[in-house]
């Protein structure tokens, strides 16, 4: 039996359904295997690929995707992706082609074979695991391999396999072992750890739970969140872990959050982190004043991330955050009402939509236009906000999830061009669920290519794109710190963008211009409600505002200075600050 019929069978009976891959002469054996085995998902681009997958993996429940690129630029394509997943802890395994064995340079030659790289060497920053298969090897040998990333602290995987491996007849009945690989576990929390931070969040005055993407979606759809008495935060990779309706939820807090959500979280006196790794965007750059009058609890199945100094953490837990959430869920909390409503006295205080922004006419503020967007969306939606830039921003802003929703972003890496090929496999995996992605037309046109693996598919994906002639955060900064002068920002200085309906109907893709006041426009809900991909340009003013938002000044030393996550600009009146920040005050 030709082995890579074998890993074929081995990866569906490991949960593997479903691969990205782009086609090449390095993989030819493996690829036609796994063709009769699984859904096979052809991309234009290998990096699309591994977003995609990473994206599938996030909206799936019980089953899992795999990318499969060829050797050589196949792999440094889908770096970028690994990248991404790395940064943000999730399950990615790509299988990589590779030349046959005895073409191998012994590392003196830069090249022997054809399209030959040291992928592992390129991949391992990057990977939990990252090595080449040499020999064939056992079943279970294998798998645990494949799976190395996806228990304890998630990451990708990079397996580089030869032609010549891939094409080895082998004797099954020597390689079909199913001794299950034993999996690493995450440190189990003492039950008086667990006891004593109950009792503490008992004794706090002003305790308040960040929920993380550490926090499993599972998990967070078994807490009866408004029964722990105390208000609820979620970073912005735990957005959907808990709808906005929900009594005691109190929004995103982040260097670009929601200002209410920044004073609830930093007037705390005692903040349980679970599942985020805090970081410097979490904290925002000042971590200094991070929760300055309170203490943080810090929950992380990563030792490094509790032990990294910043932000002060003045109790790290090495363990599962859904086991203390799950414990803290059936525990006595204590009663915290006259907390909860000044809290919600915060946030009725601070719309979510703030006055001060300015907005040319004609264009549509984004602010707006996600307010609207969330009211229009429904209970069964998957959300993709892109992953940089404006987009993203007034998307984690605004945007209020409804029980029942996913949304999928990737802001650790926070690369322009993620959203398409991310909403593809989000898509894919959502089965007929509709999947909505916002995205800028800089970032959105990184990956223009991805818009027929949308169409060839007939995926039901709306595609939002902000229309603003450019890198709006990019010019932002260069209007900020550098009096104006614009670089390679928008059409003036040379970026080249596509005409949008040109572009979408090569691949006759429907494409509609949104107009203010979208939201009641009879063609455009019919649009949207409809089967099936389709794009909606939403005009942007180029010189759009975006605030609240933290600010930074350059000092004379040249360094940068940054304000805390309760100042957001601009400062609110005098008044206000006071009636909303007294135990800042």
């Amino acid at each position: 039996m030709k082995y890579s019929d074998l890993l074929a069978d081995w990866l569906v009976d490991a949960g593997y359904t479903t691969c990205f891959f782009l086609a090449g002469g390095n993989i030819m054996h493996i690829l036609e295997s796994c063709s009769r085995k699984m859904k096979m998902v052809p991309v234009v681009h290998e990096v699309a690929a591994g977003i995609a997958v990473e994206y599938f993996n996030e909206t799936k429940k019980n089953e899992r995707a795999f990318a499969l690129v060829t050797a050589g630029p196949g792999l440094t394509n889908i770096i970028t992706a690994m990248s991404g997943a790395y940064l943000e802890s999730r399950e990615l395994l790509v299988i990589g082609g590779q030349v046959k064995t005895a073409d191998l340079n012994d590392g003196t030659l830069r090249q022997n074979g054809i399209q030959e790289i040291d992928g592992v060497a390129l991949a391992k920053p990057v990977c939990v695991l990252s090595t080449l298969m040499k020999d064939v090897l056992p079943q279970d040998q294998f798998i645990a391999m494949a799976k190395a990333g996806s228990t304890g602290r998630k990451g990708p995987v990079f397996i580089e396999l030869p032609l010549d491996i891939q094409a080895r007849n082998v004797d099954e009945t020597l390689f079909n072992t199913k001794t299950p690989p034993t999996a690493p576990t995450v440190t189990s929390i003492a039950k008086s750890d667990l006891e004593k931070l109950a009792a503490q969040i008992k004794q706090a005055k002003r305790p308040v739970i960040l929920i993380g993407g550490g926090v499993d979606r599972a998990t967070a759809a078994s807490i009866a969140f408004e029964k722990l008495g105390v208000p609820v935060t979620t970073t912005w990779n735990g957005a959907d872990r808990i709808s906005a309706d929900t009594q005691n939820y109190f929004g995103r807090p982040n260097t670009w959050g929601m200002r209410y959500s920044n004073l609830v979280m930093q007037q705390a006196d005692l903040l349980i982190a679970l599942g985020t790794r805090l970081g410097m965007q979490q904290t925002g750059f000042n971590w200094q004043e991070f929760v300055p009058v309170g203490k943080v609890v810090q929950v992380d199945c990563d030792k490094a991330e509790l032990e990294k100094g910043h932000p002060v953490v003045a109790w790290p837990i090495c363990g599962d955050a859904n086991e203390v959430l799950r414990y803290l869920a059936s525990a006595d909390l204590g009663e915290h009402a006259e907390w909860l409503d000044y809290c919600r006295v915060i946030k009725k205080e601070i719309p979510m939509v703030e006055e001060g922004n300015t907005t040319g006419e004609g264009f549509i503020s984004p602010y707006h236009f996600v307010q609207k967007l969330s009211m229009l969306c429904e209970k069964n939606d998957v959300i993709i906000p892109c992953s940089s830039g404006s987009a993203f921003t007034s998307m984690m802003q605004v945007f209020e999830l409804k029980q029942g929703q996913l949304m999928v972003t990737n802001k650790g890496l926070a690369s322009m061009g993620y959203g398409l090929s991310g909403a593809i496999g989000a898509a894919i995996a959502a089965n007929g669920r509709r999947t909505i992605l916002v995205e800028g037309d800089g970032g959105f046109s990184q990956n223009i290519q991805e818009i027929g693996t949308a169409a060839a598919n007939k995926l039901n994906l709306k595609i939002f794109i902000y229309d603003d002639n450019g890198y709006a955060s990019i010019r932002m900064t260069q209007s900020n710190y550098f009096g104006g002068r614009y670089v390679g920002c928008d059409g003036e200085t040379g970026l080249g963008l596509p005409h949008w309906a040109k572009l979408f109907s090569a691949w006759d893709v429907p494409c509609m211009n949104l107009k203010p006041g979208f939201e009641t426009d009879t063609a455009f809900k019919e649009a949207f409600a409809k089967q099936g991909p389709a794009a909606f340009i939403v005009p942007v003013d180029p010189k759009q505002t975006y605030f609240p938002k933290i600010t930074s000044r350059v000092t004379e030393s040249g360094s940068m200075a940054s304000n805390p996550l309760h100042r957001m600009s601009p400062d609110l009146d005098d008044a206000l600050y006071v009636k909303v920040a007294k135990y800042l005050i």
